[in-house]
């Protein structure tokens, strides 16, 4: 079977597809990356180069365009990631909280995880205030698989047993081997579809808004556009929290830092 080889010039038609979509700066590194994910595309339209994969996505006469979105942004996230986040909001956030209802935003949401950790979290200690979760991704893919909350059995691994005992399922019969979110759970949790350089006024607003290991991937207007967007839906003294390698400053200058990673709006 003919190797279909990704050029230079053609690579950098889809850098800047992506760039110009969802802002995300593809390296050149990650060319090898971006010729795997769309080889199968290319010859299953039966094409001969990546330049004619990308006159058809031009079109935008069918749903490829957002198969090619979905296969070219990065999906990697897992259970509980970076713990101690959800430890401050458990022991900071959430015992400040009054009676009235309270909005988490997962804003990168990928498969899912980072928002059933959270509503995990909240169930287990949120004591019977008013809560839900709202996931955001520009994967239409990946959102259906968040929908689904069942995963492979080793995505269980980070889950602590109090809360895996507790809010999760075990596979049996032709499901061994998977578990799913338990229904309560995923009931707190609502994923759509988005953009997050979009205006997200119809969201709502949020107590607590979670963008993290995202911000790598913008440039510094891009930062700031996507930043200065979600904090229009952040409350108040509303928590703003990004990954550990990841900063704001300079980025905005309404926020203060609480801790690292963790801001809140002024």
């Amino acid at each position: 079977m003919e190797v279909l080889n990704l050029s230079d010039k053609e690579f950098s038609l889809f850098q800047n597809m992506i760039y110009d979509i969802a802002g995300i700066n593809l390296s050149a590194n990650k060319k090898a990356l971006v010729s795997s994910r769309l080889a199968k595309r290319v010859k299953h339209y039966g094409l001969r180069s990546y330049s004619q994969y990308f006159e058809l996505l031009k079109s935008k006469l069918h749903n490829e365009h957002q198969i090619a979105i979905d296969l070219l942004t990065t999906h990697e996230t897992f259970f509980f990631r970076e713990p101690k986040h959800f430890e401050f909001l458990r022991d900071r956030i959430i015992p400040n909280w009054n009676q009235s209802s309270h909005k988490v935003w997962s804003a990168a949401s990928s498969s899912g995880e980072e928002a059933y950790t959270l509503a995990m979290i909240l169930a287990a200690h949120a004591n019977n205030k008013n809560w839900e979760i709202v996931g955001t991704d520009i994967s239409t893919q990946i959102l259906e698989r968040a929908r689904s909350g069942h995963y492979a059995i080793e995505r269980a691994d980070n889950i602590p047993k109090q809360y895996l005992s507790k809010y999760c399922l075990k596979g049996i019969g032709q499901q061994q081997g998977t578990f799913i979110i338990a229904p309560e759970i995923r009931k707190q949790v609502q994923f759509i579809h988005a953009n997050l350089k979009d205006n997200l006024g119809h969201l709502g607003s949020f107590d607590v808004i979670f963008l993290r290991n995202v911000l790598i991937y913008f440039d510094v207007k891009t930062k700031q556009q996507v930043v200065s967007q979600l904090l229009k839906q952040l409350k108040p003294n509303g928590y703003f929290i990004v990954g550990h390698s990841e900063s704001l400053n300079g980025v905005v200058d309404n926020l203060r830092a609480v801790v690292p990673s963790v801001y809140q709006k002024l």
